[in-house]
């Protein structure tokens, strides 16, 4: 593990860092460095909403050609399926012998989407949370853990550069560990789809057609399957599974001991071991980068089916009625 004391953030003194994109990850990355006294110009396109929201902020913005020229280190923010075009149309040809090319998330690199010249470093910094959170704990004196991978070190000073902006941004208050582009992918895309997004979100949504199907109140099947998973998910975020199961009543407990593993049974940690293995085989990256090739035809009709579902108009009106929530949205 890396901390602050691990880091020299001097060593961005003299040098300017480009941010490109500006969405969840990008706001948070370019205003926590800008709060940490570096040099920061963010490159974004003349049409982009975001213009607007980063000069707001002080920033300045430039395009993302204009941008990357002026990096000394250049940070790729845009989403994964955009990296090829952005970088094959805009940024490549101004990142010079000696800068540094980050990314905060490893796909176009290790599925060769990117193909960075050899005089370049390459390197990763991978706050583990979402913009918003970097933000705000930023603010509050603390920080999100995070990622560094060195993928190039042609200077030999890959992860000393790294380390400072990982600095910058504010994870090394919570602490940094290193790792490879290859593990970072994978998991994280594993994570993503097995766990936090896909499992997590089928499960919810087939508890709550249970209860429905079986004539309950839709209204308690939000609360029951939903609506309460944050309690939970807070539970073990704060104390682990073994903590939640201590501040959670004896009957949900033996509940959890004695049900769980009908649910998540052998075929479902079969079907995790086959995703896996699309990963890494990179079968689940060639499906998303043809999707996008072909125009997101297929993703734009699934997004709208899942969009037209009972449990999200439900909740919608449900969500309505509780201002404590905070409804803000960003997705880079």
């Amino acid at each position: 593990m890396f901390y602050d004391n691990d880091a020299d953030l001097t060593l961005l003194d003299s040098k300017t860092v480009a941010i490109i994109g500006y969405g969840s990850q990008g706001h948070a990355h370019s205003l926590n460095l800008k709060d940490s006294g570096v040099d920061v110009v963010v490159g974004l396109r003349p049409t982009s909403k975001s213009v607007e929201l980063a000069r707001a902020s002080g920033l300045e913005v430039l395009s993302p050609a204009d941008a990357a020229s002026r990096g000394d280190l250049v940070m790729m923010l845009v989403p994964d399926e955009l990296h090829r075009q952005v970088w094959e149309e805009e940024v490549r040809d101004g990142i010079s012998a000696g800068n540094l090319l980050l990314f905060g998330h490893g796909f176009s690199i290790h599925y060769k989407e990117v193909e960075p010249p050899a005089e370049v470093d390459v390197a990763l910094v991978a706050p583990k949370g979402p913009g918003h959170l970097v933000r705000r704990q930023f603010l509050e004196g603390a920080g999100v853990p995070g990622l560094i991978a060195i993928e190039q070190d042609a200077t030999g000073n890959a992860q000393a550069l790294t380390l400072a902006y990982a600095k910058g941004i504010g994870c090394t208050r919570g602490g940094v560990i290193e790792t490879s582009f290859r593990e970072e992918t994978e998991t994280d895309l594993f994570g993503e789809q097995a766990v936090l997004c896909g499992g997590a979100s089928e499960l919810v949504q087939a508890g709550y057609e249970t209860l429905v199907e079986a004539g309950y109140d839709p209204r308690l099947a939000y609360f029951e399957c939903l609506h309460e998973l944050k309690l939970i998910v807070d539970l073990m975020y704060e104390k682990g599974i073994g903590g939640m199961r201590h501040s959670i009543s004896n009957t949900a407990e033996y509940g959890d001991l004695t049900r769980g593993k009908r649910i998540i049974s052998e075929e479902t940690r079969a079907a995790m071991r086959a995703i896996l293995g699309e990963i890494q085989d990179g079968t689940f990256a060639r499906e998303w980068i043809a999707e996008n090739r072909a125009g997101q035809e297929n993703f734009q009709r699934m997004r709208a089916e899942q969009a037209s579902k009972q449990i999200e108009s439900e909740g919608k009106e449900l969500r309505s009625m509780m201002p404590w929530i905070n409804t803000e949205f960003d997705k880079s």
